[in-house]
């Protein structure tokens, strides 16, 4: 594991955290899903919270395509494909 993915996994993580606790009844499944009510799911991801800090902390921008992809993954999933939209900005 390199530490690129590290810091990367480490920050969405705690982000993760943070919005995960909000929904009770959510598990802790690491599914990026897991950010959002998932009895009452936004309509678009896009222009979420959520997005707009994973954004910001990692300073890309996501379309509402984009956020959708991570929207269904795992979290070791999306801080790969994080490090893939940075290296794309590049």
């Amino acid at each position: 594991m390199d530490n690129e993915y590290k810091e990367t996994y480490t920050k969405l993580h705690k982000i993760y955290k943070k919005y995960q606790k909000k929904y009770k009844c959510n598990p802790d499944s690491h599914q990026m899903c897991c950010m959002w009510s998932t009895e009452d799911p936004p309509d678009t991801i896009e222009d979420t919270e959520q997005i707009y800090e994973i954004e910001k902390a990692f300073e890309i921008n996501l379309d509402e395509d984009e956020a959708l992809v991570l929207y269904d993954m795992e979290l070791d999933e999306a801080a790969q494909r994080i490090i893939e939209i940075k290296r794309r900005k590049c």
